[in-house]
């Protein structure tokens, strides 16, 4: 390939990725439009962890409840654009598969989308409640908790998107495998270093320093690595 042809196909492909952006950016902003008049409920639903632990959540600033709305809207809007996300993230990767695989873009999209989801209703479920205790049983009889809307919403949702991003491993996996990235070869001589990953994005995601909250987030991706070995080793070409 002459640079002349390399600079043509860089561009195109450039121009391409610009086009799947603008897409997605628009699917995302209708969906977070329309999850605008289904904040209140969100809010509600967003709160229940908290139940028992958090009477009232407050704002002290006059904008702050707006900010809150907005964050609300555009985590809902989020998941619901996901799987237009996820096909033109499909729709730019496929011309580098293998042609009997590009018809598989439905797979792609439901397991993305079910991963994502089942990261979300994980961190709703099983990490945040057990964070908020640990976070506020330092309160004691001294310390009275007055907690603020936004910051409460931004730990939720911080928590949320971060595991649910964290479960597109064994995804991501296949999708390297199939364009010759990665292997599970690789992936399993990375063990190690892997695991001093995950401590690490368990650290940062959870927003609490004690090693159990660390743990509950840790454990998993560990058991999605090694999930992502074997999606790798079977999703490898098939020697001709």
């Amino acid at each position: 390939m002459s640079l002349m042809d390399y600079k043509q196909t860089l561009v195109e492909h450039l121009s391409e990725l610009r086009g799947r952006v603008v897409i997605s950016l628009i699917s995302l902003g209708l969906a977070t439009a329309v999850s605008w008049s289904f904040v209140p409920p969100l809010l509600s639903f967003l709160k229940k962890p908290a139940a028992g632990v958090i009477e009232k959540l407050v704002f002290f600033s006059p904008h702050e409840a707006l900010m809150i709305y907005m964050r609300v809207a555009f985590l809902s809007g989020l998941i619901i654009s996901m799987p237009v996300i996820l096909y033109q993230l499909w729709l730019f990767v496929r011309p580098a598969m293998e042609k009997k695989l590009r018809k598989h873009v439905a797979y792609f999209i439901f397991f993305s989308s079910l991963a994502f989801i089942m990261g979300c209703v994980f961190a709703y479920s099983v990490i945040i409640p057990p964070a908020l205790k640990f976070c506020l049983s330092f309160a004691g009889q001294d310390l009275v908790p007055l907690i603020s809307a936004d910051k409460y919403i931004s730990f939720i949702t911080g928590l949320i998107m971060g595991t649910g991003a964290v479960f597109q491993m064994p995804v991501l996996s296949f999708i390297l495998t199939k364009l010759g990235v990665i292997n599970a070869r690789l992936l399993r001589g990375k063990y190690r270093f892997a695991i001093v990953g995950v401590f690490v994005v368990a650290a940062i995601i959870t927003p609490t320093p004690d090693a159990f909250n660390m743990l509950l987030l840790a454990v998993p991706m560990l058991l999605l690595y090694e999930l992502s070995i074997w999606v790798s080793f079977f999703a490898r070409p098939k020697l001709k």
